[in-house]
């Protein structure tokens, strides 16, 4: 054996990365959460979240069951427990700083224990002292504060600490968030001219940056009937990074009749081709959601079907649900007839049929002012998205290669395979690439830049189908045969 003496260098060379396509369908939530609930509540306002489960959520989000005043948790329930999906995205935009004040009362201990019965109470505001004296007592030492499984906070007085054995009445006051102050604007939110720091549906930019996946539904639960909120998650799903193309699930006001609803579509400009409309509420054992959060279940769980690609309509598909409502509680019931005369207005709703509801609706937004069928139908426009969006992730490597003929050649070669996989697997009805010379002039090219045409046909949704049944006096000729 050759024994080495010496210094000497060796290189290896990375394998090239494989093309990076998302098949999940991220959807991304913006509302309330109950922050007061997780160990550090500063990292749970405005920030991206990403919840894989429902253990998941209650760490980063915590979770009430009063989804009226903490808006994200209803998401998550239908999300992580009704259907059993993830990972699914989220932005709580209710600051610790939204807080109301409960001044220091007497509060009764009964065995050393005391359970304030209110929700969002902030453990670090809690002071607790004698009653009648000031609030000396020390967390920890005298008494101790946990969260029950409902979310209220218990107060245990410690054995051994300054608080007398026996004692029943102490002074106990407190801070609890106050949901009601976040408004449209805390929604809406905004970017910082100094900073750059993002709030609100501004932070959609920061999803792709903080987890490398693109956000596909952008949804608003208790807030996107607002017409303010609804327009910029339409503008927010147009562009996003400067790359990628979302859509947006929004809510019309479930005040309205159903006779009503369509007019307050279009008199509030709930009309892009890249936003579906959803309307009235709906009830499930007990709880109550909005139709936005259970059609943004239902395309997931139905991409989820066609191995993540938004091939299939929600329409005509369950969701959780046992009964619709207004806004106010009242209970209502749509006549096929007028489901129908809302989905021809641009809305989804939902039907009750033999094995229980289902969404109605295959029209965007759009519809009826455009009719053809990329601005019409939510899987013929949901694929142009994912052909766009993946057609950027796929080839993302090649940016900033050499511009030669190997490298146009290499991205029309592979952007058809991928598009004929589609193909034959009857996503696409047909597909192709074309680098064409009319579009790459000289002057382009040599200043780098590279132009692809994209072709392709998503199925249009069977809408509609039709039996004609006649009478065939012929086969009575059945009852004299031989």
């Amino acid at each position: 054996m050759v024994e080495f003496h010496g210094i000497k260098a060796t290189e290896t060379f990375a394998q090239r990365s494989t093309a990076v396509v998302q098949a999940n369908t991220l959807p991304i939530y913006f509302g309330t959460a109950p922050i007061n609930l997780v160990a550090n509540p500063a990292d749970a306002v405005n920030r991206v979240v990403l919840a894989h489960n429902f253990d998941d959520f209650k760490k980063k989000l915590g979770y009430s069951d009063n989804w009226e005043s903490f808006t994200l948790c209803e998401a998550a329930f239908a999300h992580f427990v009704e259907n059993e999906q993830g990972p699914v995205a989220f932005v709580n935009v209710l600051e610790l700083a939204d807080t109301e004040d409960t001044p220091a009362e007497a509060a009764v201990f009964v065995d050393g224990i005391h359970m304030i019965n209110k929700e969002g109470v902030l453990k670090a505001s809690v002071t607790v002292g004698p009653a009648g004296g000031e609030p000396t007592y020390q967390l920890n030492k005298d008494y101790a504060l946990t969260f029950n499984d409902a979310g209220k906070l218990v107060i245990s007085i410690i054995t051994g600490g300054a608080i007398p054995a026996g004692t029943n009445s102490l002074q106990v006051g407190y801070k609890s968030l106050k949901p009601s102050a976040v408004n449209a604007a805390r929604i809406i939110g905004g970017s910082d001219a100094e900073t750059g720091v993002r709030t609100g549906l501004e932070l959609i930019e920061d999803v792709f940056l903080d987890t490398s996946l693109v956000p596909n539904l952008i949804v608003a639960p208790g807030f996107s009937d607002n017409p303010t909120i609804a327009a910029l998650m339409v503008a927010k799903a147009r562009d996003i990074n400067g790359l990628f193309e979302a859509h947006a699930i929004t809510d019309l006001d479930a005040s309205q009749k159903y006779v009503t609803a369509s007019q307050w579509k279009e008199d509030n400009g709930y009309t892009d081709h890249l936003q579906t409309n959803t309307y009235p509420m709906a009830t499930y054992k007990g709880r109550v959601y909005h139709m936005s959060t259970l059609v943004a279940a239902r395309m997931v769980a139905t991409d989820q079907a066609n191995g993540g690609i938004p091939v299939q309509t929600p329409s005509n598909q369950p969701i959780t649900a046992d009964g619709l409502i207004y806004a106010d509680g009242t209970p209502v019931n749509i006549p096929y007839d007028q489901a129908n005369m809302l989905n021809a207005n641009g809305i989804v709703t939902a039907i009750r049929w033999q094995d229980g509801y289902r969404a109605w609706g295959n029209r965007l937004g759009a519809y009826p002012e455009f009719t053809d069928a990329q601005r019409a139908f939510i899987p013929v426009r949901r694929m142009f998205s994912f052909i766009k969006n993946n057609l950027v992730l796929r080839h993302w490597q090649k940016l900033d290669n050499p511009l030669n003929r190997r490298l146009i050649e290499s991205i029309a070669d592979d952007a058809n395979i991928w598009i004929n996989g589609f193909v034959g697997a009857g996503y696409l009805l047909g597909g192709r690439v074309e680098f064409r010379a009319t579009d790459n002039p000289d002057d382009q090219l040599g200043n780098g830049k590279m132009v692809y045409r994209v072709f392709i046909t998503p199925p249009s949704v069977a809408q509609e189908i039709e039996f004609i049944v006649a009478y065939d006096a012929s086969y009575l000729t059945a009852l004299t045969a031989a």
